[in-house]
């Protein structure tokens, strides 16, 4: 059950990602959206962070298409590879735009219709990595370790020998097995 759990929200997260990385980055899909999304980046370029404390200057630009392809990028890692370190990889870059875009949120004092799907996004997001940890560390706990298990390899025989003691008495010495 939960291995379907953490499949869904990987398609699904991954689809919404890329979908919301093109819409920052063309028009393709909507003309309105991408123009609101311009705007609203010229807003959170002004409060991107340390930007003050370094004296630099962001381009709104430059800062949209940096997040959407971040976006974009995230999103294809959690849809199409399969390596689990990969897909981390990608959630946690996908909570760190999202962290960054709560913080543009509330500086700019935005209303909390605009930032509610930020919030609800992050939730899942880290909902996902919840998941992802639960799931592998319940398949390490059901797997024993095979270390106790013992094989033909782990003993070592001895073929019996018989010696001549210095008197001449015959002595046998028989089979042991060692471990």
């Amino acid at each position: 059950m939960t291995k379907v759990v953490l499949r869904s929200l990987n398609i699904l997260l991954g689809i919404f990602f890329i979908f919301l990385g093109v819409l920052k980055l063309t028009p393709v899909i909507s003309k309105d959206l991408h123009k609101d999304l311009r705007t609203e980046y010229a807003k959170y370029a002004k409060v991107f962070p340390f930007a003050k404390a370094l004296q630099i200057k962001i381009p709104s630009k430059w800062y949209r298409r940096s997040i959407g392809g971040t976006e974009i990028f995230a999103g294809l890692l959690l849809l199409l590879i399969p390596s689990r370190r990969w897909k981390n990889l990608g959630n946690v870059l996908l909570i760190m735009t999202k962290a960054m875009n709560l913080y543009a949120h509330f500086s700019i004092n935005d209303q909390f219709e605009r930032m509610a799907p930020s919030l609800v996004f992050t939730f899942m997001l880290v909902c996902r990595l919840v998941v992802d940890w639960q799931y592998y560390k319940n398949l390490d706990e059901e797997q024993p370790a095979k270390v106790d298990q013992k094989t033909k390899f782990d003993e070592l025989t001895t073929r019996v020998t018989r010696s001549r003691t210095s008197a001449g008495k015959q002595t046998d010495n028989h089979s042991k097995k060692t471990q």
